[in-house]
């Protein structure tokens, strides 16, 4: 990754959103360190929650932040596992416009030098969504940390050279 530093940085309004039918905001370890993460890059932390692992209330939740003009992407953690209850792969598939493949590949070639094969349980993705970003990670804290170090930090900056989804933004919802 290249930052160009004479460029201008473009902070964004992103919603972060935890999956888990466990983590209370007293708890969520990986919505804690996201938002640092977050606020750390100079972008706005816009909003955040955390949903139970069920397909409507994410649907609900995402779709409500998707028609928000002031939020410009999504992060989500957790629920992108293998059990029945991981479901955020199949909230986003009711949702999406198209499909980002290779964030998911992406990130499963950075986690797999962390954890090795086990990252081939990892359901992480993104898609696009109405004209919003929105990006999948896994719940444990080494996979957020992977995942925002590994493509997103340089992915949502202005300045990451060669390219960078921000620089797409004002096209995405083109015909």
């Amino acid at each position: 990754m290249a930052v160009d530093l004479s460029l201008q940085f473009t902070p964004l309004n992103l919603a972060l959103l935890t999956v888990s039918d466990t983590r209370t905001a007293s708890d969520d370890t990986s919505g804690d360190i996201l938002a640092e993460r977050i606020k750390a890059a100079g972008h706005r932390l816009a909003a955040r929650a955390i949903e139970q692992d069920d397909v409507e209330g994410l649907v609900l939740r995402l779709n409500n932040w998707i028609d928000d003009s002031a939020i410009d992407a999504i992060v989500t953690t957790g629920g992108t596992g293998l059990t029945g209850r991981d479901v955020t792969p199949e909230a986003l598939d009711r949702i999406k416009t198209r499909d980002i493949p290779g964030f998911g590949e992406l990130f499963r070639m950075i986690s797999y030098s962390t954890i090795g094969t086990s990252t081939i349980q990892s359901r992480a993705c993104a898609v696009l969504s109405r004209g919003t970003y929105i990006f999948a990670l896994p719940g444990s804290n080494g996979a957020v940390k992977d995942g925002w170090d590994g493509i997103l930090a340089g992915q949502l900056d202005s300045r990451n050279k060669p390219c960078n989804f921000v620089q797409l933004m004002p096209r995405l919802t083109e015909v």
